[in-house]
């Protein structure tokens, strides 16, 4: 039987989306189907729209097999394609693809889930069809962090990555631990061990992951974001569905309208990130929080750029973390200094979203970070590369939910497996991720279910490392001087075996205070050559949306920033957001109104965590909009 194959590779660094953002990645599979009724011994035309670059062979054409039309009869309103052994029909103009296991998400968790389901394929010699979507224009395009990397996870899945060129080159070669007062670093024992790790673009390293999975026959639909959960009449997941493109800001369909496609998987794992907007509604439809007792998740923000410096300045590996200025000693948080290769460094604060000051501003504390002594002398003759920001979760150990649910699972920072006191949780994403393949294989092939996900779970070295490090960061709440003091009793007496385990405070929204208790900060005005401007900042983010569409940052109660938020608290989005995408404007009568720039947005997700009255819901945008990082 001949198969309709769709080789969608985004790994390119030329990808034409790189460059031409705005015009959207339309939906394929309904230009493809309706090539059915014209002449189909015509080769598919190469003059189509220029997105569509990304669907083509090496020769050009998209892979497409000619004879198996010929073999078919369609009738108007219902077709059916196989797709790597897969389905393909239409129902009232909206295409539904079928898998048996489908991954929402390209990242460390979702790809290394991927993965490991085709390599039990192959050691069982069976064969499941998987599917990745991600809603970045390019595998990587929205990965943002540190990175120390462990490689655990990695050599249990690919052991023999050193040999296949993996971008993971640099060795931590020294860790240093500073205080920083205004005006001084002052050097104290290492908390960390990073012998073994290594400094890391994780974008970089996800593309490789992303072409590794794709010689697997793993099928990767980059630009697609997925807007909603689909469930069948016994409210079991089925799948998701794609989001229409097209739409103007009116709600009206444009020329280039586009339906969503139905994307279902007999198994669907979300892999989305930190605070993933699907499986935020998963987590509480289900109450997965309260099935196994879990604390509400706590987040920080983390701010990072990529820098070019001298030579002179450059020790390739060298790990640097700092505690204290620029931010108070209520406020948890700290930063980081990673010597990266080819002369770059990445630099980094990393702000805990539970402070109660609503007039801090974490983009104005990291440029006052800049010009600290210690950092300044490395960064001064440098030039910045790129700009990022994204929220990460803190909850730890008492934070996971049940991560199992009807017909699927959630994996990775959705789920939250972040490492505080390592402030790593890459190698226990990718973990997560190939434990659910696991399950998900024993689940469609040897008849088990999708519980034994949680079983190894708890059975893994990552629940053993997060028990280890439960009371880390709930230990902060006291303060810093606290927190220190309880987090090395800890790590170098207790080491992690104390009979008690510290709950979180107030959750993030809930800790903001009014603003009457605070009084304004004023911040310095950016220098142009360490410190930069919002907008001057988002230009090196590569940041692009569509303008002409509605508002994918929504306000469940439009009256509330103007009659709460900025009476009470200052309007404190216009300041915890790290792209200026809200601001207050002056109406035609001359009131202040909240104006939201939503092509600025970041995808950091700090808005959906922070705001007072939890009211802005973040939610997806048409596909391939976002930042598009290369070094992040």
């Amino acid at each position: 039987m001949h198969r309709f194959r769709l080789k969608l590779s985004s790994l390119s660094s030329t990808n034409p989306l790189r460059n031409s953002k705005n015009q959207l990645l339309p939906l394929i599979l309904p230009r493809f189907l309706s090539s059915t009724t014209s002449n189909p011994d015509s080769p598919p035309s190469r003059t189509s729209h220029p997105t569509t670059n990304r669907f083509l062979s090496r020769s050009g054409y998209p892979y497409f097999d000619n004879s198996y039309r010929k073999s078919r009869a369609f009738s108007s309103n219902s077709r059916a394609l196989g797709v790597n052994g897969r389905c393909i029909s239409s129902e009232a103009g909206r295409e539904c693809i079928e898998y048996d296991v489908l991954i929402i998400g390209a990242g460390p968790a979702g790809l290394s889930a991927a993965i490991r389901l085709k390599q039990l394929c192959k050691e069982k010699n069976t064969d499941l069809s998987v599917c990745v979507v991600e809603k970045g224009a390019e595998v990587g395009g929205h990965i943002i962090s540190g990175n120390v990397f462990e490689p655990l996870a990695l050599d249990e899945l690919l052991p023999h990555w050193r040999q296949e060129q993996a971008p993971i080159e640099i060795p931590a070669s020294s860790d240093k631990f500073w205080f920083l007062t205004k005006d001084r670093a002052i050097s104290l024992p290492s908390p960390f061990d990073n012998k073994g790790n290594y400094v890391i673009s994780l974008s970089q390293l996800v593309r490789w992951l992303g072409g590794k999975a794709e010689e697997l026959g793993i099928e990767i639909y980059p630009g697609f974001s997925a807007s909603e959960v689909l469930y069948d009449a016994s409210d079991k997941v089925v799948g998701i569905a794609t989001k229409d493109m097209g739409i103007s800001k009116d709600g009206s369909k444009k020329e280039t309208f586009q339906p969503g496609v139905d994307i279902k998987g007999r198994v669907t794992l979300f892999a989305e990130g930190c605070r993933g907007s699907l499986s935020e509604k998963i987590i509480k439809k289900y109450k997965l929080r309260e099935e196994v007792n879990a604390q509400h998740q706590t987040y920080a923000l983390g701010i990072k750029e990529v820098w070019e410096i001298a030579e002179s300045k450059h020790n390739p590996g060298e790990v640097i973390h700092t505690l204290g200025w620029p931010l108070d000693p209520k406020t948890y948080g700290g930063s980081f200094l990673y010597h990266m290769n080819d002369r770059q460094v990445a630099l980094g604060l990393v702000v805990a979203l539970n402070y109660k000051n609503p007039f801090l501003n974490p983009y104005e504390e990291f440029q006052k970070l800049k010009h600290h002594p210690a950092i300044k002398r490395i960064l001064e003759g440098g030039t910045v590369l790129q700009y990022g920001a994204r929220t990460l979760n803190e909850g730890g150990f008492q934070s996971i939910p049940y991560p199992v649910f009807p017909g699927g699972a959630i994996i990775g920072c959705s789920a939250g497996f972040l490492n505080v006191p390592k402030i790593k949780g890459t190698h226990t994403a990718m973990k997560s991720g190939m434990l659910a393949a696991e399950a998900a294989f024993g689940a469609l092939h040897e008849g088990s279910n999708m519980n034994t996900y949680w079983d190894n779970l708890r059975a893994s070295w990552v629940w053993k490392e997060l028990y280890a490090a439960r009371n880390y960061r709930p230990a902060f709440e006291y303060g810093l001087i606290p927190g220190l003091a309880v987090s090395a009793m800890e790590h170098y007496v207790l080491k992690g075996k104390v009979p008690f385990t510290l709950k979180h405070g107030k959750a993030d929204h809930e800790a903001t205070d009014l603003a009457r208790k605070w009084k304004p900060i004023e911040y310095p005005k950016p220098d142009g050559v360490l410190s930069f401007d919002v907008p001057t900042s988002l230009y090196r983010s590569n940041t692009n949306h569509d303008h002409d569409q509605p508002s994918h940052l929504r306000l469940r109660d439009p009256k509330i920033p103007e009659k709460v938020n900025l009476p009470e608290y200052a309007a404190p989005e216009s300041r915890y957001c790290p792209a200026r995408v809200y601001e207050y404007v002056e109406d035609e009568e001359g009131k202040p109104k909240l104006q939201i720039n939503a092509q600025n947005c970041l995808h950091c997700k700090a808005c959906d965590i922070k705001d007072p009255k939890q009211n802005i819901e973040w939610t997806v945008p048409e596909g391939g909009g976002g930042p598009a990082y290369s070094v992040m």
